[in-house]
């Protein structure tokens, strides 16, 4: 066990006076206080001079101290760090956009919340990256910070594949089906247009199958889903043409087929009905129902002449 020795002067030898620690001055202090106690020994506090102003010092830092524990408490450090390193040259004052067509720049600098004295060191790039790809034509979005006061943001922009027709509402969807935005420029007047509850969802699968018939897919102006179970196709000219509800990939293939052949949907028909699968139904306009009319009454004539004959 190890017991405090009086220090000693290093230079005469001499023992320096003894000095209370705690209340003891003799005896034996627990293992981890005999190090600190060890030091405190060889300290000569009478030599000891306290630096000019320290008294000020240390309570201009007790004073920032507590300011800055009362600024925590309140919440206020965000504003305060945000005051200091906008003044201290780090104000944004650069933001770049690119990627962007349809998106106005106006409402993506809106989403920024920029107050013209936002510090970039402060400036949460995660948040206003999830409020500028909450944007109707946003599809992803990224935003960087450029020290010490520029900002670039990079957009990729929802692709529209048609406009879908709900009443007299137009909306432009994406291939799911998802909803872009109100229909609103003749720049997208060239999409499909698909028609009726449930047609957004289900607009890729009939427009691919048309696609293998580019003859045919040139000609339909529209794509009506019908009680939410099949589909009729509107053509230019104002045929409709009825598909089934299962099987519609080779009534369209069969339709192209008797086309090319015949010509059938040049003829005057209002309508072809392709349900039933052991016929096919041809309804013609009045006009073609007056020339058909006329044509059997020629050929009855003649058939008469031939007998008479």
């Amino acid at each position: 066990m190890f017991a405090l020795r009086p220090a000693k002067n290093r230079k005469t030898g001499a023992s320096l006076p003894s000095r209370t620690f705690a209340g003891l001055s003799e005896g034996v202090l627990p293992r981890l206080l005999r190090r600190p106690a060890r030091f405190l020994s060889r300290l000569d506090v009478d030599t000891l001079e306290v630096p000019r102003h320290a008294m000020l010092a240390a309570t201009l830092g007790v004073l920032a101290a507590t300011g800055a524990y009362g600024a925590v408490l309140g919440g206020h450090m965000p504003s305060i760090v945000k005051g200091v390193t906008a003044r201290s040259g780090f104000a944004i004052d650069d933001v770049r956009i690119s990627g962007h067509r349809e998106t106005s720049e106006i409402d993506i600098l809106g989403r920024l919340e920029l107050d013209g004295w936002t510090s970039l060191v402060g400036f949460d790039a995660d948040t206003a990256r999830a409020r500028i790809t909450a944007m109707p034509w946003v599809h992803s979005a990224s935003v960087r910070k450029i020290y010490p006061d520029a900002i670039e943001i990079e957009i990729a922009e929802k692709q529209p594949f048609a406009i879908w027709q709900r009443g007299s509402d137009l909306t432009l969807i994406e291939r799911d089906g998802a909803e872009i935005a109100p229909y609103r420029s003749d720049r997208y007047a060239m999409l499909p247009l698909v028609v009726g509850a449930g047609a957004a969802e289900r607009a890729q699968e009939i427009v691919r199958k048309l696609a293998l018939h580019p003859e045919l897919a040139g000609r339909v102006k529209g794509y009506v889903r019908v009680a939410d179970r099949r589909w009729d196709l509107r053509l230019a000219n104002g045929v409709a043409v009825k598909l089934p509800e299962n099987g519609e990939g080779r009534a369209i293939a069969e339709l192209a087929a008797l086309d090319r052949a015949h010509g059938l949907l040049a003829r005057d028909i209002a309508a072809v009905d392709m349900r039933l699968d052991d016929r096919l139904v041809v309804k013609l306009t009045p006009e073609g129902v007056v020339r058909r009319d006329a044509a059997l009454s020629m050929r009855a004539k003649g058939k008469r002449k031939g007998r008479s004959i």
